[in-house]
């Protein structure tokens, strides 16, 4: 199989229930909430969530027909799936992102929140996000900012070796990456994207203000400067609203999304349902579905 970069796997995580329910983080989550209302589109037809998790985000993507949930853990999925149900509106699909395994130009819409953070080579999956959306369609991408005031106070105290204003991430834990926004710009420019927003997030993130202060008063005071991003971004968070830089073409955007899946491994589309696995007629690998989740990660035995 062709090597991917290293992936972070929150397989066997209770990620949503140490670090969202009950890890204090009801702040962050509504002034994500806040940004997400504030530059999502109203609606849409097809929308991939990359990094989607146990879909904490997933019901105010509420615009769009259908949504496909993409993570490489399959217990955050069925976290997911077991949250939000069996429908033909939620497709469920366990995958590498650097090897999305979707055919190209298929989605008007995606999101990739709070998952950046974790690419090695970040250029090398927007890319992979850049080939499946379709003309016109938006790309709502947040990430964990290097440029914020803590890091910047901490380096000129020396109290950090890394400087917060190179354009080359900054890897603090293993796969764990701040990434410099106008670094975030000349990529996403130079894969044909245009910026239409940028707004910073989570400009209140101090432990002393969440203890004093109501949740929803922090977010609500936080949605009021998120327009600052347009002018500068010092946060730990900046959310970026992208364009494919063409007019979308309404006619490719409704199919059945199952005839759009192709090979991760030797792009051969489209694939044979089998029920219980997808055969690929080019490579002759089998990948499985079961417990309502495609399985992209390896191929059956």
């Amino acid at each position: 199989m062709t090597k991917s970069p290293p992936v972070c796997d929150y397989e066997g995580s209770d990620y949503q229930t140490t670090f969202w329910d009950q890890g204090g983080r009801a702040y962050e989550d509504q002034a994500e909430a806040i940004a997400l209302r504030r530059i999502l589109p109203d609606s849409g037809h097809l929308l991939l969530e990359l990094g989607a998790g146990a879909g904490r985000n997933t019901p105010r993507y509420a615009g769009y027909e259908q949504i496909v949930l993409l993570d490489y853990s399959r217990t955050q999925l069925a976290q997911a799936r077991a949250r939000l149900g069996d429908s033909a509106r939620y497709i469920y699909v366990a995958a590498d992102i650097y090897k999305i395994p979707f055919v190209d130009s298929l989605f008007d819409g995606a999101t990739m929140i709070r998952a950046l953070h974790h690419m090695a080579d970040a250029p090398k999956a927007l890319a992979q996000v850049r080939r499946v959306l379709a003309p016109g369609a938006n790309f709502i991408l947040e990430f964990a900012n290097k440029l914020n005031l803590k890091a910047i106070l901490r380096y000129w105290l020396r109290k950090q070796t890394w400087s917060p204003f190179t354009l080359e991430p900054v890897e603090f834990v293993a796969l764990n990456f701040d990434f410099h926004p106008r670094a975030i710009r000349q990529w996403l420019v130079k894969l044909g994207f245009s910026i239409e927003k940028t707004l910073t997030v989570s400009h209140f993130r101090m432990g002393l203000l969440k203890r004093i202060l109501p949740a929803s008063l922090l977010a609500a005071m936080d949605g009021l400067v998120q327009p600052t991003g347009s002018l500068w971004q010092l946060t730990p968070s900046v959310f970026v609203k992208a364009i494919v830089a063409q007019v979308a073409q309404d006619n490719i955007l409704r199919h059945n999304i199952i005839e759009c899946f192709q090979c991760p491994e030797c792009t051969t589309h489209p694939l044979t349902d089998r029920g219980d696995h997808l055969d690929c007629p080019g490579c002759g690998r089998r990948w499985a579905f079961r417990d309502g989740i495609y399985d992209f990660r390896e191929p059956l035995a």
